[in-house]
């Protein structure tokens, strides 16, 4: 993300800047909900802090990038939800918990998604994405 120029001081932005930086310029047919599923993830678990990875919001805990925002598609926008950027041991094995919110969709052992399409779905799906943002952070915090 570029920098910020004060007073000829060049301040790099913080990873919040970063994101709202981001979805100020973001053009996208579900930008509001986009937004709303942003507020949802900060609210679900205030050890998370967010910045840009992979041109898109991401959510990271103690240096590691856990939650990101996939904006590309044409039939809504995907949450993935992962443990950085390299393959795992657990890639290839059984899912890393049973979702019991039935939210998520197993990409790999230690990877998944959530679509989302209307702020009718989000709103329905809210408190079952808080569980899941827990449940994938307690469950990831050592791989």
């Amino acid at each position: 993300m570029k920098a910020k120029k004060d007073n000829n001081i060049t301040k790099k932005l913080t990873g919040q800047e970063q994101v709202e930086k981001f979805l100020s310029e973001l053009n996208h047919p579900l930008k509001p909900e986009i937004e709303y599923v942003r507020s949802i993830i900060r609210e679900a678990n205030d050890q998370l802090s967010e910045h840009i990875k992979w041109n898109a919001p991401s959510y990271f805990i103690h240096g590691d990038d856990r939650i990101t925002f996939n904006l590309h598609g044409k039939e809504g926008f995907r949450l993935i939800f992962h443990c950085g950027s390299k393959v795992t041991e657990h890639a290839k094995g059984k899912p890393l918990f049973e979702d019991s919110t039935e939210l998520l969709e197993w990409l790999a052992g230690d990877r998944a998604a959530i679509r989302f399409r209307s702020l009718d779905e989000i709103e329905l799906k809210k408190e079952s994405l808080k569980q899941v943002v827990n449940k994938w952070i307690d469950v990831t915090k050592d791989i």
